[in-house]
């Protein structure tokens, strides 16, 4: 199958006559068969967040209660864990398997918890890392966070309006270690931006776990609501361990101080509601106070609505957003607008109290022609070529860290798009994307050259596609969509030739298993490969969903604890968010799913546009644990080479070797016999062990 057209090809094969011969050799001889760009960040300089514990007491009933923190990268893999009760330790044994335990004996009082670190040395006595005051009236399940409702409204038409919480996001806006949710208030009468008609204001609210809140930001009239028009990006952008919020602003919109930006006096709405005029600002608020540290105009700018395919603004003011990682260092925010026609992507950094643009991507650009009309109601964002440094995965197309095109599919615009490892045998990124043109269907392909790995075309409007490792009896991440024709796996081979009864929507860690389970709105459910349907293993009554059919939750995402992921829904009356934790015990310890700089960024825009689930860049799934894929090996050579079945961190064999293969002589075994060799590995910081044994026959 033909290579999508890619700029960066275009230079290599230039430059390829000038490759020494002798150096193409060695890289044939290295690869084996191919070579996979992986994600190759350079973490030592990576800014990423400064992360604590995370340590939270959870009541599950009126006698247990479960307890969870963080494994962090800077752990070594031999950490261990105590955990005292008002004093007393109630572990019989050190916590070195799990960042999670159960108090099966727990008191219906208020308790005093404290996580500490077993100390090995001589003399010396256990620390501890971290307290949590669980309250004698908590409720059981979750974290409770009240929440402060704007006022209803009246619009210029007469119509009123109330409000409900919408999407979030998360940051550690203090510098404290935790993080604080960012939360986004939609009005009732929120509007498409294919319909007219007036909005009530946008506001953005952030409140610390403990309920306090620490500020609100109102957008003001001349941003109107709805789930194309405010993106909102929460990262620490200048590496000072505080995260920053950017949001695209309008004259008289206040910060969390009360400053206004812009013309307070100024009203751009026309009659039908719409916003066609008027200035954009771009601004950047601190994310501990909402005061506005710096606006600037809007990029890409609005210029003439009929430059992106209509008068009304329904193209115009399609907006999306994203962070990256463009040089490798420093996190920047990419601002987006347009995708189904003209695509303007805008790259700032947030460096010394200054925000500059990096640079713009521009579809109409002589050359970028390809790139129009490619964008989806969402992106992905990961270092997809392996430089170290982050691309934006737009759709159908992807636009390289230095802003220019890396290559284009020319398959349209679509509503879902996945991005992560999802064959464990290679570490390279891969994207399962469906499209609206009622020809293409749904596209499994490389994310660092756009190659199509296979296809399932289809004569309608494919809205909605999931990618998960849900089923543990096939190798590697599932996919599937409203036309794939069911179930598929890596290669593309049915599976399960019915999606009915399995929502195609979000996903969570939740059960403490490797595979992942299936969100949809309040509820989460499990994958059964016996029966092929999905069976809910957790639903609130009390709590609602968000984005009307869209169906998805405030955020879903490793915000605290282990590395399984929070539920964060908003109760029906929209007075509390609920943080919903896991109530599971699992045998795996993982490091914080936060430091990867793919998952964490996927987090950030989880909020933007038609929200999509979490993903990794690296492979997680049901194959972590199987080491070996054959237990017994049987052979009449005179060596055999034992390799795993998929790349780990870290490799330390019963004979000593620390390389990921080793090579077995017969004369070092005892012919006839089974020999049994054990190996060790670590990936992200779990100690996973497995065996092979291997006969010489005589």
């Amino acid at each position: 199958m033909a290579l999508p057209v890619s700029k960066r090809e275009i230079r290599k094969n230039l430059k390829m006559k000038y490759v020494p011969i002798c150096i193409l050799i060695c890289c044939m001889i290295l690869a084996g068969n191919i070579v996979y760009a992986q994600p190759n960040y350079d973490y030592e300089n990576l800014k990423r967040e400064k992360l604590g514990r995370g340590f939270i007491a959870i009541r599950e009933d009126q006698n247990r209660v479960n307890l969870t923190w963080r494994y962090l990268s800077s752990d070594p893999t031999s950490i261990a864990f105590d955990i005292y009760r008002d004093g007393q330790k109630i572990n019989n044994v050190p916590l070195r398997d799990a960042t999670f335990f159960k108090d099966t004996n727990a008191p219906g009082k208020e308790l005093n918890y404290e996580l500490r670190i077993i100390n090995n040395s001589p003399g010396q006595g256990d620390k501890i890392d971290e307290r949590y005051v669980l309250q004698k009236n908590a409720p059981h399940g979750y974290l409770n966070i009240p929440l402060n409702i704007p006022p209803d409204g009246i619009t210029p038409s007469g119509q009123t309006y109330s409000y409900h919480a919408n999407d979030a996001s998360v940051g550690d806006v203090d510098g404290d270690g935790e993080y604080e949710i960012i939360l986004k208030w939609d009005p009732s009468n929120a509007k498409d931006n294919a319909h007219d008609g007036y909005t009530g204001n946008v506001y953005i609210d952030c409140y610390k776990l403990s309920g306090e809140q620490l500020w609100r930001i109102d957008l003001e009239r001349n941003i109107r609501a709805g789930a194309h028009y405010t993106q909102f990006m929460v990262y620490d952008l200048d590496g000072d361990n505080k995260a920053e919020v950017v949001i695209k602003t309008g004259d008289g919109t206040i910060d969390g101080t009360g400053h206004v930006i812009g013309n307070p006096d100024a009203d751009h709405r026309e009659e039908n509601g719409r916003i066609l005029s008027g200035p954009e600002y771009l601004t950047v608020f601190d994310g501990e106070t909402g005061k506005a540290l710096e606006t600037i105009d809007y990029i890409p700018a609005r210029g003439s609505s009929e430059d992106w395919g209509d008068a009304r603004a329904n193209r115009s003011d399609r907006f999306l957003a994203a962070v990256a990682y463009l040089d490798g260092e420093y996190p920047s925010v990419v601002m987006c607008r347009g995708y189904y026609t003209r695509t303007v992507l805008a790259a700032f950094d947030w460096r010394d109290g200054k925000l500059t643009n990096r640079w713009v991507f521009d579809s109409d650009t002589p050359g970028n022609e390809g790139y129009a009309g490619q964008g989806n109601h969402n992106l992905r964002v990961g270092d997809v070529d392996g430089d170290g440094r982050d691309e934006i995965v737009y759709g159908s197309c992807t636009i390289d860290d230095n802003g220019e095109g890396l290559y284009t599919t020319g398959m349209g615009h679509g509503d879902a798009i996945h991005m992560t490892v999802f064959d464990p045998s290679v570490r390279k990124l891969q994207v399962w994307d469906c499209h609206e043109n009622k020809r293409d269907g749904s596209t499994f392909r490389d994310a660092a050259t756009g190659e199509v790995l296979f296809q399932v075309k289809s004569d309608i409007d494919v809205g909605r596609a999931m990618a998960a490792d849900i089923d543990p009896t096939v190798r590697g991440v599932e996919m599937w969509s409203l036309a794939s024709g069911g179930i598929r796996d890596i290669k593309g081979e049915v599976i399960n030739p019915s999606t009915r009864g399995v929502s195609i929507n979000m996903a969570s860690w939740w059960d403490g298993d490797l595979t992942r389970e299936l969100l949809d709105g309040t509820r989460i459910s499990k994958y059964n490969p016996a029966t092929g349907t999905a069976e809910v293993i957790f639903d609130c009554d009390e709590c609602v969903r968000n984005n009307g059919t869209k169906s998805t939750p405030v955020l879903s995402a490793d915000i605290l604890g282990d590395w399984r992921e929070e539920l964060i829904l908003r109760t029906k009356d929209n007075k509390n968010l609920r943080v919903y934790v896991s109530p599971h015990e699992t045998g795996y310890r993982f490091h914080t799913f936060m430091e990867d700089p793919v998952y964490r960024v996927s987090v950030a825009t989880q909020n933007v546009a038609y929200n999509q689930p979490t993903q990794p860049g690296f492979y997680f799934g049901s194959d972590l644990k199987e080491v070996f894929s054959e237990k017994e090996i049987k052979t009449t050579s005179d060596r055999v080479t034992l390799e795993t079945s998929m790349p780990y961190d870290t490799y330390k064999w019963s004979n000593g070797k620390t390389t990921p293969a080793i090579t077995l002589e017969r004369d070092d075994a005892l012919p006839g016999k089974a020999n049994r060799i054990e190996l060790e590995v670590t990936y992200r910081g779990c100690i996973l062990k497995d065996y092979v044994e291997v006969t010489f026959a005589k």
